[in-house]
């Protein structure tokens, strides 16, 4: 006998003890010894070590974990590694925050050895509290390999990386223009600056007066302060404006130096403006190239806080900002000033704290990175890595196709520091795995090493192979190198998947996996991004243990008023949180939340979050625990061993066993192809749809009523068999529930401890259903029957407890024995009162018909409702949907209304026309059924 669950489903109760039973029986661990099982790897995104979950987390676990328990149960060796990164900057800026607000001291008060040790105990005490976070969705991770970016075996493979690379000259260190942030103090990748287009801004236009006093040449810029940092104007060499003056000098006006007017076809558009260009070699990306080949000064008027230096003259010490509008000033004074325009302008911010950029020149540590590019362009060229969804590759191409070198140092104190020593006697650059102690050139030991650390995304690059132990030749390299799959989301390609394969392919000679499926965005339930400043995050342990509406508003408010909102548009977010979920938000439990999130991750498509909708897979998670319930109740009695004959089963035990069958095919057939979404309907639709709609409700008959023990075994043995695959092909999916019921269930001795272990459900193991496919169709045209009778039911308004006469005219023969066989199913699930089954039907009075594949179904509506009063309902309500159908016609016929209104608004308003269309037919038809 098995156990019995519990009346109603309880998913905090359920979720919160499994997670630690399969952590404790040691089913995550991956054995690097086992050569006899494939290996299947997956390395976690490191995780920030300042970070918490969020909803981007929440739907790479889902992923992610349903991939691995999918592979597990499938019989692969899985290492499934988790691991956090240090986050440089976003780890000291929190720990020099918290120091700050503690002490009143700054890092620098502190000083470098003591302040790390600061952020190395905030480390141990708060950087691994998302580990926890994760457990709670169920991430089945392989905790004994957990990994931190700056522990020892990584920081090993970091310094070794770095040396090989510089040795083989593909690291070097220069003078270069980078991006800056005044407020970090540091250095950035193009990839972490934030691009904002469009933002309202100004052309200011300024006359250079030529040195001889013969004239004007007029410029342009949004960016007045840098002009004090000029040193050449540039025209087109064929512009017959000023083919007269290339060659000449102008005189800077405040600061009183001439250089040169210079022809340049690079960097000049003729058409653009006066068709000349202030050059400012320092803070311009373009005038920087154009900088050296002209071999023009390179003149630096930025501190690193982005005040002005002494280079700006009278300007020094200004805020670059102040200082725009005092260079405006001054040059309005001398009678300079031509003029100003709106100009929508393109800004660079920083990633992390959203000040404005600055170019700036900079001595640095570069990767040259186009001769990583070229072998990691030519394995997705040549299949040896695919990208999912494939419509990455243009992108790919493109970006890598025209890489820049990396600038990999950054001028901060939490990361690994560059293991470069400057000799102070001969100024030689020593490079080291261990410690310097020595110049390597003169011998001399006066050296000092390099004060920046790494960008953290050199150390991120590694990962595939640093967390397997790299460079040593360990057990989990061998083993588990290349990695099976790398699933992430599609912002992070550059930044992370790209150089990875970079790094991946040059040190160990093989890209560092096979497969990239690249998952998009989640989004609020308008599509837009989710944002504090919004006031639209959705907190998945809010989603999971639920969140009361007081609560809610509070977390809401803290959140705006930390980031400075303004009242009134922290009034209008708490507004909106207030009719989006007006008693808060219900506990729906993790299977449920990560069940929607893998439904909704069609590729290359956001996925916008609708917490209603979750609340429906809660329901789902209900249907099963009620479905299973239901089955145990009804498995008294039931022999593990019993092996019924195919004559004894039911044409619904038939027609389950092969929908199990293709059910088993089509989810595995999703998983391979990477149509998680499909998968998962997939396996939705059979459980609900089928077992439970369908076939539990005509078992019932054999289960309660049969007086033949043999229906009522073979009913016992599709139900046990039907529930115990249905699970196994739901557990990737919704593990906790899934976990709770299968273990209830009569299993034979010595099989899987656990669901975790259970083998996944493969067509193989339905062998025996195929032969039942063709009691599909017989089947099809049953459900078409007890469809039909209800459908009526509920178009002509009969309640629904009430039973209804029906007529089933069937001119084949076979399919009217097909109905008599099936009689005690059509009038248990149709609620009949009586059912005639007949070649030819001639009405006598008011019948509802319903029309199915070879039968028509007729409910004898005399008796059953007031034929006078329910033509009168008829007929208002087809006169009001025809009324309604004629406004939307009108607004899709308007040009003006399909070429203006958003893409959404006019789909939805075909679908209306489609609705209301198929509904004037069904009265139409309705009405003319009741004349009789």
């Amino acid at each position: 006998m098995s156990e019995q669950l519990e009346k109603g489903y309880d998913p905090a109760a359920v979720e919160a003890k499994w997670y630690k039973i399969w952590e404790e029986a040691g089913y995550f661990r991956a054995d690097e010894n086992d050569k006899t099982r494939p290996a299947y790897c997956l390395v976690y995104p490191p995780t920030n070590v300042t970070g918490t979950l969020h909803m981007g987390h929440a739907l790479t676990v889902a992923i992610q974990d349903m991939i691995m328990r999918w592979r597990r149960m499938a019989g692969d060796n899985v290492l499934w590694l988790p691991g956090t990164d240090h986050a440089g900057i976003a780890t000291q800026m929190v720990v020099e925050r918290d120091l700050k607000i503690k002490e009143g001291k700054t890092r620098h008060e502190l000083g470098r050895e003591e302040f790390l040790k600061r952020v190395w105990k905030w480390k141990s005490e708060k950087g691994d509290r998302i580990y926890e976070q994760l457990k709670v969705l169920g991430a089945s991770l392989d905790w004994t390999r957990s990994r931190f970016t700056m522990d020892e075996s990584c920081s090993r493979a970091v310094l070794e990386a770095f040396v090989r690379l510089y040795r083989e000259r593909l690291i070097y260190r220069a003078d270069r223009l980078i991006n800056w942030c005044p407020r970090c103090h540091t250095a950035l990748s193009d990839l972490e600056v934030e691009h904002q287009e469009g933002v309202a801004g100004e052309l200011w236009s300024f006359a250079y007066p030529l040195a001889d006093g013969s004239g004007e040449i007029v410029v342009a810029t949004t960016r007045p302060e840098t002009m004090l940092g000029d040193s050449a104007v540039a025209v087109h060499p064929e512009d017959p404006r000023y083919l007269n003056q290339i060659g000449r000098n102008v005189r800077h006006p405040l600061l009183n130096y001439e250089f040169p007017i210079i022809a340049d076809a690079e960097l000049v558009d003729p058409e653009f403006g006066t068709g000349a260009v202030k050059v400012t070699p320092a803070h311009d990306p373009n005038d920087f190239e154009t900088g050296l080949r002209h071999n023009l000064k390179f003149i630096n008027i930025l501190n690193p806080d982005a005040t002005l230096n002494e280079n700006a003259g009278r300007f020094a010490g200004l805020d670059r900002f102040a200082a725009r509008q005092a260079v405006k000033e001054a040059i309005a004074e001398l009678g300079l000033d031509r003029g100003r325009q709106d100009y929508q302008m393109n800004i660079g911010a920083c990633q992390r704290c959203n000040t404005i950029v600055e170019p700036y020149i900079s001595k640095q540590w570069f990767v040259k990175a186009e001769p990583l590019a070229r072998p990691a362009i030519e394995a997705v060229e040549s299949g040896k890595t695919a990208l999912v969804p494939k419509s990455w590759d243009k992108t790919y191409f493109e970006w890598m196709r025209n890489i820049r070198d990396w600038c990999i140092s950054r001028q901060l104190w939490w990361g690994h520091r560059i293991p470069a020593w400057y000799c102070d006697d001969c100024g030689h650059v020593t490079v080291a795995r261990d410690g310097a102690t020595t110049c390597e050139k003169c011998g001399g030991a006066a050296i000092h090493q390099d004060e920046d650390v790494l960008d953290t995304w050199f150390s991120s690059a590694l990962w595939p192979f640093s967390t397997l132990g790299w460079p040593e030749e360990t057990k989990d390299l061998q083993r588990f190198y290349p990695n099976t799959i790398m699933e992430t989301g599609f912002d992070i390609i550059f930044f992370w998947v790209a150089r990875m394969m970079m790094m991946g392919i040059h040190f160990l000679k093989q890209p560092p996996f096979s497969t990239v499926y690249l998952h998009a965005m989640v989004r609020d339930h308008e599509g837009r991004k989710m944002s504090k400043s919004l006031g639209n995050v959705i907190d998945p342990l809010d989603i999971i243990y639920g969140i009361g509406r007081e609560e809610l508003l509070a977390k809401r408010k803290s959140d705006a008023q930390s980031l400075g909102i303004q009242p009134k548009q922290v009034e209008a977010i708490l507004k909106a949180t207030q009719k989006l979920f007006p008693d808060g938000i219900p506990a729906s439990g993790a299977d449920a939340l990560r069940f929607f999130l893998i439904s909704m991750v069609g590729q290359g498509r956001d996925i916008k979050l609708d917490a209603r909708r979750i609340e429906g897979y809660r329901f789902f998670a209900n249907k099963i625990w009620n479905a299973s319930r239901f089955a145990m109740m009804n498995l008294d009695g039931y022999d593990l061993s019993c092996s019924p004959a195919p004559e004894d089963y039911s044409l619904a035990d038939r027609w389950i066993l092969s929908r199990l069958r293709k059910a088993a095919i089509a989810v595995n057939e999703g998983m391979s192809e990477w149509r998680f979404d499909q998968a998962a309907m997939g396996v939705y639709h059979f459980f609900w749809n089928e077992f439970c709609d369908w076939y539990i409700e005509l078992a019932k008959s054999a289960l309660y009523k049969s007086e033949n023990p043999k229906a009522k075994a073979a009913a016992q043995h599709v139900l046990a068999r039907v529930l115990d695959a249905a699970l196994r092909l739901l557990h990737p999916f919704m593990p906790f529930v899934t976990e709770e019921i299968w273990r209830k269930l009569p299993r034979a001795a010595g099989g899987a401890a656990s669901i975790m272990i259970a083998p996944y459900p493969a067509p193989g193991e339905f062998a025996d259903a195929a032969a039942y496919e063709s009691d599909e169709l017989p089947m099809t045209r049953l459900q078409d029957v007890i469809r039909a009778a209800r459908n009526i039911r509920g178009e002509c308004g009969i309640e629904p407890g009430r039973k209804i006469p029906i007529v089933v005219q069937a001119p084949d023969a076979a399919l009217r024995a097909l109905f008599e066989a099936q009689r005690p199913a059509i009038v248990e699930l149709a609620r009949l009162s009586e059912l005639s089954i007949v070649e030819t039907f001639h009405k006598t009075g008011p019948a509802a018909k319903g029309v199915v594949t070879g039968a028509e179904v007729f409910v004898l509506l005399a008796g059953l409702i007031d034929i006078e009063e329910e033509k009168k309902r008829a007929a208002q309500q087809l006169a009001k949907t025809t009324k309604e159908l004629a406004v939307s016609e009108s607004r899709l016929a308007s040009e003006g209304f399909v070429a203006r209104a958003p893409a959404d608004v006019v789909a939805t308003e075909r679908e209306r026309v489609r609705d209301l269309s198929e509904k004037k037919e069904k009265l139409s038809r309705h009405l003319a059924e009741l004349e009789g």
